[in-house]
């Protein structure tokens, strides 16, 4: 008789604000700069802490989509 193997899926969330710092390659200090933000400020998003809002918000939403576009652009800054 064999035995009954039960899987556990387990789902990682991973914030916006992380998966497109990723997606960019860019340090978390780089990556702060570009958003207008602190380092401190991001790291909080990161782990889910805190919330972006405004244009943050929108630039992490652009990285999410094109982190091509947000480095070409902005990169410059970080």
């Amino acid at each position: 008789m064999m035995a009954d193997k039960r899987t556990r899926e387990h789902k990682v969330y991973i914030p916006d604000a992380a998966a497109a710092r990723q997606k960019t390659g860019l340090s978390q200090a780089q990556f702060a700069t570009l958003l207008g933000a602190s380092k401190r400020t991001l790291q909080d998003w990161e782990q889910g802490r805190r919330e972006p809002s405004g244009v943050a918000k929108s630039l992490i939403e652009l990285a999410m989509q094109r982190p091509d576009v947000l480095v070409e652009v902005f990169g410059k800054v970080a």
